[in-house]
């Protein structure tokens, strides 16, 4: 590979590592918060270019009812 085609091989490694980087980050803050030791360590460990971190969030999170959930802190 030269020339323009490693460029954009490049720019799209670099691209996908931040895209796989702000979902984990958010899987991973979330199963923190949710006390999910085992979701945060699959999270943590494994590669999947943002598919897993995605389908925590949309899937496997647990929610808190908004009624029993603490006021916000102001």
């Amino acid at each position: 590979m030269k020339g323009p085609v490693l460029v954009v091989f490049v720019i799209v490694i670099i691209l996908l590592a931040i895209w796989d980087g702000i979902w984990k980050l958010i899987a991973l803050w979330k199963s923190a918060r949710h006390n999910q030791l085992a979701w945060f360590i699959c999270l943590a460990i494994f590669n999947t270019a943002g598919i897993l971190p995605i389908l925590y969030i949309l899937c496997f999170q647990k929610t808190v009812p908004r009624a029993l959930s603490p006021p916000p802190k102001i």
